[in-house]
């Protein structure tokens, strides 16, 4: 059923983000259904942006703000175009909510059919100063095309006053910031992914059993998700058994497990556009081996020293670099390298067996906005921001100089971390991973 009301929260955020822009414009395009093959269409997700200043779910559709003289009590106007109302279309594809709707349920002050988007809007930015429209996104060249012909429809508008076409400004950044910082209904709605995220994970480390299939575990996972409330994954699953787990995106999900090997299993739920983001390995088997439980303790020593860092004034690179010294002590004493911890790390070898970073933004995209640097500082953490840390050890099948015992081994442990006044929470703390905790579970 579609919704009949709009949390006053995605008000909030719009008055939010045109109260520290007066005098320009914003336009939003949603996110488009694309064709899978023949006239199968891909899952439809929306834009994430759009999504946070609107609740609008519906395709070829675009969001308007627009500086306006006191309106409503606000210094701006808020307009959608959208998909009419279609009883044909509707019969096939579901109920839209139209102009109409647009207005009676989500707000907007004026709504019109999209095919006038390209009519209306150069009159509407007439006199704006500068317009945030973000350009080159993927599957979104139709749309360039026509904002490009909308700044030309403007121009001409200006006749010959010597004006030109507004500034152009890319609008990530800025509400990007503003996502960066979760509010008190964005943070319980990504509890709930996250709960729902870790019982899936658990689920998979009590079921998963030698013989089965990489794509049973993702059933098992996935319907949890499902089970749980989750509408859709926040990303592809991963599930990799054994040497697979050494590709950081590995996406076939179609092998065998094996006894010996470890199960690397990252995945999570997307729960009303917030999603969780989980890794953790265990054993195919009932424990790891000796070699197994050597780097497997590496990683999530380095992990837990890791969120001990986290709190309020601490930064993303302070705790990659913690990290690293903490990984490359490992893999000099377990001699996986030779040489100086920092000549190690300041030559970057250990990125043989470490290539990536700890850290990310986390909420409404796997790898959420926001600026990681400000004033060209690593910015500081503060309460609100939610990221993960997530450690790995990988050693690649091409890689025949590792030792003997350790070859084909990929491990990764991820937590998201919520930044608090006093510390942080882990809200994924509900997976076990300690080799304890996940071999009592394995003791089938």
């Amino acid at each position: 059923m579609l919704p009949t009301s709009i949390s006053p929260v995605f008000r909030s955020r719009r008055d939010c983000l045109m109260a520290g822009h007066a005098g320009s414009a914003f336009v939003l395009a949603s996110n488009h259904e694309l064709i899978r093959n023949y006239d199968v269409s891909y899952p439809f997700r929306q834009d994430s942006s759009l999504y946070y200043l609107t609740a609008w779910d519906e395709a070829d559709s675009f969001l308007v703000l627009l500086p306006s003289a006191e309106h409503a009590g606000r210094n701006y106007k808020m307009i959608l175009f959208v998909p009419p109302r279609d009883p044909e279309r509707e019969m096939w594809d579901g109920e839209r909510h139209g102009v109409e709707g647009a207005v009676s349920v989500y707000g907007a002050d004026e709504a019109y059919p999209t095919s006038e988007f390209a009519k209306r809007l150069p009159i509407l930015l007439k006199g704006v100063e500068k317009v945030f429209y973000r350009m080159g996104m993927p599957h979104h060249e139709r749309t360039d095309r026509t904002m490009l012909e909308v700044f030309e429809q403007t121009r001409k508008l200006f006749g010959r006053s010597g004006r030109g076409i507004p500034a152009l400004h890319d609008p990530l950044e800025v509400i990007g910031e503003m996502r960066l910082y979760k509010g008190p209904e964005e943070i319980e709605t990504l509890r709930k992914a996250c709960a729902m995220t870790a019982h899936a994970h658990r689920q998979a480390m009590i079921e998963a059993r030698p013989g089965m299939n990489e794509r049973d575990i993702e059933a098992i996972v996935e319907y949890q998700f499902r089970r749980g409330g989750s509408q859709r994954n926040g990303y592809w699953s991963i599930v990799a058994a054994g040497r697979n787990a050494t590709c950081l995106h590995y996406r076939s999900n179609n092998d065998t497990l094996r006894e010996g090997e470890l199960l690397l299993i990252d995945a999570g739920a997307e729960f009303d556009y917030y999603t969780s983001d989980i890794t953790r390995t265990f054993p195919v088997g009932r424990k790891y081996s000796p070699a197994q439980a050597k780097v497997y303790d590496l990683v999530l020593k380095s992990q837990l020293e890791a969120l001990a860092m986290a709190k309020p004034g601490a930064t993303l690179p302070s705790i990659h670099a913690h990290v690293v010294e903490t990984l490359v002590d490992g893999f000099l004493s377990l001699g996986l390298l030779q040489g100086k911890p920092a000549e190690v790390i300041q030559t970057n070898a250990f990125k043989r067996f470490y290539p990536h970073n700890t850290s990310h933004w986390l909420g409404s995209d796997v790898h959420d906005a926001g600026l990681y640097q400000k004033n060209g500082e690593p910015r500081r953490l503060e309460p609100g921001m939610v990221f993960t840390i997530e450690p790995g050890f990988y050693v690649q099948p091409l890689d025949r100089d590792a030792p003997a015992e350790y070859r084909d081994i990929g491990i990764r442990i991820e937590d998201d971390i919520l930044i608090t006044k006093t510390g942080c929470e882990n809200m994924t703390a509900g997976v076990p991973k300690t080799r304890e905790e996940i071999e009592a579970l394995r003791a089938f």
